[in-house]
């Protein structure tokens, strides 16, 4: 029971922040999102969704792994390097579907990477799995950086 409450309790936030970044994504996804050209990579709008919930949930197993496998001021600063991706990922979607502003996205997106690759080092250094479960999240959002870029350049 020690281990299950910190797993709930990074599941919640994990899929708290998922579900906010897709209420904010549905004001503008179906209308002014759909007028925009797109690459050519860039997948079915049905996609998304399963792909954000599987890595807000290897992020949530993530951040337990690392909050059970370390402590003081190393958990600390690796607890407070993942709720600045999170929140960089969550703001993202304000900025991108909220605002309709994919130039400043495209830049914060970039920040986000920073983040994420700066919260996987801190946690592959604590637990190697926990790492190696947030590297799809990069993948991810590297792909994303490219549609974003792209979406910039075509409109």
């Amino acid at each position: 029971m020690k281990n299950t409450v910190p797993l709930v309790f990074f599941l919640t936030v994990c899929l708290g922040v998922s579900a906010v970044g897709g209420w904010i994504t549905q004001t503008s996804v179906n209308d002014w999102y759909q007028t925009l050209a797109k690459p050519p990579m860039n997948p079915p709008d049905w996609v998304f969704a399963p792909m954000w919930i599987t890595l807000y949930v290897m992020m949530a197993v993530a951040g337990w792994r690392v909050w059970l496998r370390s402590a003081n001021n190393i958990r600390r600063m690796a607890m407070v390097a993942f709720a600045v991706q999170l929140m960089l990922n969550l703001i993202w979607s304000f900025i991108f579907f909220g605002a309709q502003s994919p130039g400043f996205a495209a830049i914060e997106i970039v920040l986000l990477w920073i983040s994420i690759l700066i919260t996987l080092l801190m946690f592959w250094r604590i637990d190697g799995f926990a790492g190696w479960l947030m590297s799809p999240y990069i993948v991810w959002v590297s792909f994303a950086i490219y549609l974003n870029i792209s979406i910039v350049l075509l409109n």
